[in-house]
């Protein structure tokens, strides 16, 4: 992601400071999967939420290990399978699984609870995949709506095992050294939050960011920029990298504040 990103802005003419700001780490979850699989087979689940494509990717490789993939996969066919954006309706794609219940862009929790509410839930079990954390919001709507929850995470987003070049970045920042910051991911700003706070600095980054061009990829990677007194000058409708790019492009252009102020 961050190398696509940083090729994207290359070629607008731009120098590129990246630094990875999390990694996908795996955790145990066969007994999941398998408790997932059981559930779909004994009717307990109507519905399947996927929220990420990493998350339906894991879920059928983990199956395999189980020796439970076709399984899996008759399962799915035969309940309603929601795909939070268009990555997971690839995957479950790719799969043999389809998805004709869309969710419209943005694709935030927004519109997925809004997908849903087209559903009876209280009538339906709902088995929710995660991604590299609980999503509180979708998780505690779904509690109070439907029938039965039951939740995976399947990965962890978890800081990088090599912290410094994204530290470096913050010093970057703090120096005012950099025209842009661009973020694609709410676990991104999350994590250079982190660090920054460990280090005791992260009123001041978040005081120095409001003086540089900020740039989030969509409403929810802009909402957790907000929550740390951070507001993004740049979030591309549709909420997509290349739009992103472009977008900022157009901010230093003088373009995008002549079409959108």
């Amino acid at each position: 992601m961050a190398g696509q990103l940083g090729d994207l802005i290359r070629k607008r003419g731009a120098e590129v400071m990246s630094a990875p700001a999390l990694r996908e780490a795996p955790v145990d979850c066969l007994e999941m999967v398998g408790e997932l699989i059981d559930g779909i087979s004994d009717g307990e689940f109507q519905v399947v939420v996927a929220q990420t494509g990493v998350g339906v990717s894991t879920l059928f490789r983990e199956a395999a290990k189980l020796g439970r993939e076709s399984e899996l996969l008759t399962g799915l066919r035969k309940v309603v399978c929601i795909a939070r954006g268009p990555k997971p309706v690839a995957a479950l794609r790719k799969a043999g699984v389809l998805t004709p219940v869309k969710v419209r862009s943005p694709y935030t929790t927004d519109e997925l609870l809004e997908t849903l509410g087209e559903f009876d839930l209280l009538a339906y079990g709902v088995a929710l995949i995660n991604y590299g954390e609980r999503n509180e919001a979708l998780s505690e709507a779904l509690l109070s709506a439907c029938a039965n929850l039951y939740e995976l995470c399947l990965y962890e987003w978890m800081l990088p095992e090599d912290t410094e070049p994204l530290e470096s970045l913050i010093r970057a920042v703090l120096k005012r050294e950099l025209d842009a910051v661009a973020f694609t991911s709410q676990a991104q700003v999350k994590h250079i939050f982190k660090i920054a706070e460990q280090r005791g600095f992260g009123s001041v980054l978040s005081a120095t960011m409001n003086s540089t061009v900020i740039a989030a990829v969509g409403p929810t990677c802009a909402k957790a920029l907000i929550n740390y007194g951070v507001t993004p000058d740049v979030v591309p409708d549709p909420p997509k990298m290349g739009h992103m790019v472009a977008d900022l492009a157009e901010y230093f252009s003088g373009e995008y504040l002549i079409t959108r102020g």
